[in-house]
Parts: structure tokens; sequence; C-alpha cells
């Protein structure tokens, strides 16, 4: 038997897909890289944008045309939130929530045995709902690893979906992560990165902090690199930054999820900072890293931004230098705070605001890799691409160097020496 994995969305979905996968071998089942000759198909799905749903339906109804025999089993964030909307996918036979990743081997088997259709999903409680715990031993073809340490979010802000899909906070904990880190350590990763549906809450439930989790990870003698996912910048404390700072093997990359600019979006929004305290923060990062990134979400089309709004946001997104941006256009979710407001933009303004602020975002971005050029930095290198191997920096700089040596897989010192496009060009300095 063999099951084909699809998996939309986020660094989390994907640790989950894993997870599941290796459930699944323990049943017999084989992992396998075409749907059309597998046995069972699982579409994780995710919901965080209007297009993240679209894709989920299309890939179901793909799935089935091409592989009339198979199982397909749909779950997900997409599920959780829309369960009505997932159970007339008729495509699917066995639809379940995100609640019950763990029990994923008994629905499959149930269904192999009885070939009923299944329909499971359950609510994510209001409080007191425990951490899934679910395992790895690696990620095949990639040599980070990814790690959840963290579930659910209490943050609510307006446009999104998420809190509705995941729950409330909860957190693995410190002593499963260490046994993970080792775990993954004995089978040859050298750089973990680790990641949670809002990661800066970690511990809020278990009266720990994120920096017990990077700690935890870094006692691993063979992992060399510690790296973290999205963050929020008002949950991270100065003390907090004082001991990822001490800790060597932490990777000054810092994702800092803005959305906007303007300090009047982000109250619409209900985010809870605004641009004076972000900037704030991020030059506490620069004052205590050497060379850090400072990467970020921008969202725009919000409803009730206006021109100027746009503009303010842009021009804060050029003030503070990012080295890399994710730009995405707002789309309504049904049941979001944002959901009923009747201000909306227009797709074509949004589409050429994206547009603009894409714009920016390449600027710096150019910007922050000219910057690097004449460093000489330390590379995990992941892959061959175009006769080069590539890989990145402590602070995810994407680097290129031709050599005939096999590098693979290797962290070398590598020197900087051009930038261009997405990346910088390097040689290695040994």
């Amino acid at each position: 038997m063999t099951v084909y994995f699809y998996t939309l969305g986020c660094k989390v979905n994907q640790y989950e897909s894993q997870a599941m996968g290796e459930a699944l071998k323990k049943d017999g089942f084989e992992l396998c890289r075409d749907a059309k000759s597998a046995d069972l198909i699982v579409v994780n799905s995710c919901t965080v944008t209007a297009e993240s749903s679209r894709k989920t339906r299309q890939a179901v109804r793909r799935f089935r045309s091409s592989n009339k025999n198979a199982v397909i089993l749909l779950t997900g964030c997409m599920v959780q939130s829309f369960p009505e909307e997932a159970e007339k996918m008729t495509e699917a036979d066995i639809i379940v929530g995100n609640t019950d990743y763990d029990k994923i081997r008994g629905y499959v088997c149930d269904f192999f045995k009885n070939r009923s259709r299944i329909y499971d999903i359950k609510n994510h409680p209001n409080k007191g709902e425990r951490y899934t715990d679910l395992s790895v031993s690696g990620f095949p073809e990639h040599t980070r690893a990814y790690m959840k340490i963290e579930d659910g979010c209490n943050r609510f802000c307006s446009y999104c979906i998420i809190p509705y899909a995941r729950g409330r906070v909860r957190s693995r904990s410190v002593n499963e992560i260490r046994e993970e880190a080792s775990r993954l350590a004995e089978n040859g990763y050298k750089e973990i990165v680790l990641v949670g549906i809002n990661l800066s809450s970690f511990g809020q439930d278990t009266g720990t902090e994120l920096c017990d989790a990077v700690e935890a990870v870094a006692e691993a003698e063979e992992i060399e690199r510690v790296r973290l996912g999205s963050l929020e910048c008002d949950q991270i404390s100065d003390e907090a930054l004082d001991r990822l700072a001490k800790c060597k093997k932490f990777c000054p990359q810092f994702h800092l999820s803005l959305q906007s600019g303007c300090d009047k979006t982000l109250r619409e929004m209900n985010r809870k900072y605004d641009t004076a305290f972000y900037r704030e923060f991020v030059e506490r990062i620069r004052a205590r890293f050497e060379n850090p990134s400072i990467t970020t979400d921008i969202m725009v089309g919000f409803s009730g931004e206006s021109e100027q709004d746009f503009e303010e946001s842009r021009a804060f997104a050029e003030s503070i230098g990012f080295a890399r941006t994710h730009i995405f256009v707002y789309s309504v979710r049904k049941g979001t705070m944002a959901a009923g407001r009747k201000d909306k933009i227009e797709l074509k303004v949004k589409q050429e605001r994206s547009r603009r602020m894409q714009e920016t975002a390449l600027s710096s971005e150019k910007k922050f890799l000219q910057s690097q050029v004449g460093l000489v930095s330390n590379v995990l290198f992941e892959e061959v691409r175009d006769g080069a191997y590539e890989g990145y920096t402590e602070n995810y700089t994407r680097v290129c160097v031709k050599t005939d040596c096999p590098i693979e897989g290797k962290i070398l010192p590598v020197r900087i020496i051009s930038a261009r496009d997405d990346r910088c060009e390097g040689i290695l300095d040994i």
C-alpha cells in the first residue's frame, strides 16, 4: 500500500504531514511521489487566504479525476474552519479536522476495513485543550529539519481565521523537544527550525519560555544551528533577546510579522503594537546580534486602507530595510471580525498596491544582499542547482558556490563576492 501527501500552507502543516506519514508507515504504507499510483492520497489543507481554500478544493477534484481507485483523506485548517464546505466535497472518502492528527492511522484502518465514508470534525475547546504529541525522525531530501513546538493562537487579529482553525495556545513539553532534537541529530541533521502557529506564545500555558525550547535543541551536540519561525515583536522581551544572543547556535534571522506599516490599519487589524514599537524592537535586535536579518509579512488592501494609509505602510517598510518580504493581498475570511466590513477595497486596487509594495520589497532585498558582499559567513549547503551548490547563511542569506568538491549537507565558511537577483555568490574560504 502506498500513500501520497499533498500539503498546502505553512511549515507547521509540512511537519504534521511528515508526522502522519511516519505514523502510516507503521501500518505498512510506503510514501510515493506519484498521486496517480497511490492507494491513499492525503490532502493537508490550508485556509489562511481564500486562494488557499480554492487550491484545496481544486486538488481534491484533480486527484479524484486522475486516480478513481484511491482513497482520499482530506484534513487540515480549511476542513476545520469550514466543515460544511468540506463535507460537500464528495470526492473525499475521509474528512477529519486537525484536532485528531494522532488518530489518522485509526481513521485510515477503519475506512479500508469498512469502506464507509468517514466525516469527523471536532471543535477546538475554548480552554483546556492539550498539545497533540506528534513526532518525526526526519525530512527526506532536506538538510534542515522542522520541529513543531506550539499550536494555536489567542490573538484574534481581525482579518485572521487561524485562531478558529487551530484553537488556543498549547505548547509542547521541553523534554519532548529535547528528545526529538536528539533523534534528528542522530539522523544527520545539523539545523533545526522551530515552528508553531504563534511561536512567540510558546510556554504561555506551561510556564516555560521560547528560549527554553531553543536551549533544549542546542543541547544536542550534533546540532549546529537553531532557527526560529515567525515571531510577534510584542511577545519577545529584552530578556529573551539577551538569552538568544548568548546561545552560540542560534541563527540571527528574525521573521517579524508586520502586516502593515500604518498605525491606523494596525489598530483596525487588532494588532498589538504600533510602528514605533516595531521599529524600536528591530533596533534592539540589531544592537544585540551581529549581522542579523529582518524578514516580514505585509498585507495590502485591508478593508478601509486608503491610498495615504498604503503609502505610509510602504514608506515604513522601506525605512526598516527588510532582507525579504512576503506580500499578500487581503482576502475576506468568513467568521473573522473584519469579514462584515463594508469598506472593502477593489481587487484591481489591491493588485496595484501589491505591485508597488513588491517593488519596494525587492529594492530593500537588493540592498541587504549587497551589504553581505565581502563578509565571510557559514553556509549550510542544501542542493545543487544550475551547476552550483546552494545553501543559506546563519541569517538566511541564499548563497551559491561553484566547486568540484562534494559539499551538499555540509556547513562551510564562504566569502561572499557578489550579489544578484535573490541570492549572493561566493567562494569557499577554507
